[in-house]
């Protein structure tokens, strides 16, 4: 059973910069994709970012895109969303997902285990 524990999340102005942190247990992130997901009230999860089980691949949101990046450190089995440059519409509770059995998709449905979310809000 894998277990994610995000953290990092809090409030800041419309420009500022944050850095979640995904920790992960019971997998190794080096052998599966991992992704970020928001959800904003009233809205469904959407796809933020992913990075593939390799490290040398990612993608992104068109709404994060040179905005966000998706690292991880395996060593630490810890994956990272560094989010500069923040808008008031980024604010959500942010998941991070494990993505088993669906190479390369980025869509909620697909993924197995999720993390059970930090709050980011943005002030305008």
């Amino acid at each position: 059973q894998a277990q994610l524990v995000e953290s990092g999340g809090g409030l800041v102005q419309a420009g500022g910069s944050l850095r979640l942190s995904c920790a992960a247990s019971g997998r190794t992130i080096s052998s599966y994709a991992m992704g970020w997901f928001r959800q904003a009230p009233g809205k469904e999860r959407e796809f933020v970012a992913t990075i593939s089980g390799s490290g040398s691949s990612t993608t992104y949101a068109d709404s994060v895109k040179g905005r966000f990046t998706i690292s991880r450190d395996v060593a630490k089995n810890t994956v990272y969303l560094q989010m500069n440059s923040l808008k008031p519409e980024d604010t959500a509770v942010y998941y991070c997902a494990i993505n088993q059995r669906f190479r390369g998709s980025s869509a909620p449905r697909d993924m197995d285990y999720w993390g059970k979310g930090t709050l980011v809000t943005v002030s305008s």
